[in-house]
């Protein structure tokens, strides 16, 4: 497993929600002159998404190759087909990740856009509209959902271009000697460039060689941590490290504040509830968004290192699907996503350790039923390797 690789002088640009995310999306798209990868778990051709289809399509009508990839399971398989005939149909090439299942279980999570080798767009967001769930119910959110992507200009543009070319490819009709080539390549260490103050570095979760690339990250961080960590993410499920991370960091005197997206799913929801009475008495602090849907996966550490992405805190991300989040070392930048944080910690309600131990024993015992049903489910698909 590879450790994090960097490169300076990236110019970054933190987007909240999708007010700011689509508008610089569409903008990039619109400015493209030769091609357009994109990637989507979700992407729903409603007022959102057909924006954003119109633009991909201009962009094919002015000669672009644009290349576009939806997960089969994570838009669904009607909504997958109604999308490949629209985008077909005005020259955009389209593929759907693993239809059927017929790849394994592994589903492809990350949202990814990278236009002309020059401007990459990545984090949480799926092409759907943020003021309605995501859970196919349609649900009118009170707020829109809470989420972020990153903009950069930079040389880390070259390695996500070279991660979503060869998905596309992957994903293809790939010779098999191009596959070996790809899973061989995994291990060739790239040297960090350490010099310059922007740093950024693309972490993805694959099931070939970056298992653990994400999970390792995190733990990186928190095992350096001095003083502060903030971390915000809608499905709390980790496994043992990273849960003991967050207690250890919590121990040695660092501030650790949780915030856990709440409300979509009731299993989910009991999952996490099961390891706060073990967090509290570490000393971290957990908070419960209940506003809206959360849906960022964000962190932010001693103000100086900072990450985006797709990766949720549970087994399917961190042990099955394919993800991708960059990790920022930028102060800048680090305090900027700090604020928003700490703003939505300060609309959550903060979880206290009396009122747990308050809670029926009914109640508790039905959060440890979930967990153990959980994890006996995600330790068959992850073949014993969800614990770790």
């Amino acid at each position: 497993m590879r450790s994090v690789s960097f490169t300076a002088r990236n110019d970054i640009q933190l987007l909240y929600c999708g007010a700011e995310f689509f508008p610089a999306l569409i903008a990039a798209i619109d400015e493209a002159r030769q091609e357009i990868y994109l990637e989507t778990y979700i992407f729903m051709l409603d007022s959102t998404g057909s924006r954003v289809a119109q633009a991909l399509s201009g962009a094919a009508a002015r000669g672009v190759s644009v290349n576009v990839v939806n997960d089969w399971l994570g838009t669904g398989r009607q909504e997958s087909l109604a999308l490949h005939r629209t985008l077909r149909e005005t020259g955009v090439n389209h593929r759907v990740f693993n239809a059927w299942f017929r790849r394994g279980i592994a589903r492809n999570h990350r949202k990814i856009c990278v236009v002309d080798g020059r401007v990459a767009l990545l984090g949480g967001l799926n092409i759907n509209d943020d003021m309605v769930s995501d859970d196919g119910l349609n649900i009118p959110l009170p707020a829109p959902r809470w989420d972020f992507a990153v903009r950069v200009v930079g040389p880390l543009v070259a390695a996500i271009h070279a991660e979503v070319q060869a998905q596309w490819l992957l994903i293809g009709d790939a010779a098999l000697r191009y596959r070996w080539e790809r899973f061989r390549d995994r291990y060739q260490v790239v040297p960090a460039d350490v010099e310059g103050p922007a740093m950024a570095g693309l972490v993805v979760r694959d099931n070939l060689r970056n298992r653990r690339t994400i999970q390792k990250a995190y733990l990186r961080a928190l095992g350096t941590a001095r003083r502060r960590a903030l971390l915000a993410n809608p499905y709390f499920a980790p496994g043992r490290k990273l849960r003991d991370g967050l207690a250890a960091a919590a121990r040695r005197g660092v501030e650790v504040t949780l915030l856990i997206g709440v409300g979509q799913f009731r299993m989910q929801d009991a999952v996490a509830h099961s390891f706060y009475p073990r967090l509290l008495k570490a000393g971290v602090k957990v908070v419960e968004y209940r506003k809206t849907q959360l849906h960022g996966k964000v962190a932010v550490i001693d103000d100086e290192w900072a990450t985006v992405g797709s990766s949720n805190w549970d087994g399917l991300s961190l042990f099955v699907n394919h993800e991708a989040n960059i990790v920022v070392r930028n102060h800048k930048f680090a305090l900027k996503l700090r604020r928003h944080i700490e703003q939505a910690v300060a609309e959550g309600v903060p979880i206290r350790l009396q009122d747990y131990v308050s809670i029926p024993w009914y109640r508790r015992f039905a959060y440890g039923a979930a967990y153990v049903f959980y994890k006996a489910v995600l330790r068959v698909l992850t073949l014993g390797r969800y614990t770790e």
